[in-house]
């Protein structure tokens, strides 16, 4: 067992551990997060992922203890940490709301993880080109087909944010 201290949607979080245990069980069996999705455990299905300082990180591999006095964010983060009205707490993140719009998904099983990479995208280049999006979204695997469709999300969510300049 161990003790880890990190921050998890911009709240400080103290969790005694198994040494064993992944960033993901951690999330989901720890502290009921249930947005980010177990697929394949391996790295090859993008579904597990979340941003640890930033940057989108496989959960269902990186050891919990290696999280120790990091930022991690989730998809249910994104919503909480760019409302912009006192009290709005269900406000969503613009890349959520473009996916809503474009209907970018089916099952839906793969679109935390998706929606966490297309955010770390537009945070270091608001104007993504087509191919930049392809790059960003490719280590996700999606089965039912909605690749065009949040290729168009994507690319929404960005022009929004460009127009509205608050992200």
């Amino acid at each position: 067992m161990a003790d880890i201290s990190f921050d998890v949607n911009a709240r400080a979080c103290n969790v005694s551990i198994n040494t064993a245990d992944t960033l993901l069980h951690v999330l989901r069996n720890h502290l009921g997060l249930k947005g980010t999705r177990y697929g394949c455990g391996i790295e090859q299905c993008g579904a597990c992922m979340v941003l640890v300082n930033g940057k989108p990180t496989y959960s269902c591999t990186v050891a919990a203890a290696d999280i120790n006095g990091q930022a991690v964010t989730t998809i249910e983060g994104l919503c909480h940490s760019h409302s912009h009205s006192e009290g709005d707490d269900q406000a969503l993140h613009p890349v959520q709301a473009a996916f809503l719009d474009e209907q970018a998904g089916q099952c839906g099983y793969c679109l935390s993880g998706i929606i966490i990479s297309a955010t770390a995208l537009l945070d270091a280049n608001p104007n993504p080109s087509r191919a930049d999006i392809v790059a960003a979204l490719d280590p996700h695997l999606c089965r039912c087909g909605a690749h065009t469709r949040m290729l168009r999300a994507v690319e929404r969510a960005a022009r929004n944010m460009r127009e509205q300049a608050v992200w």
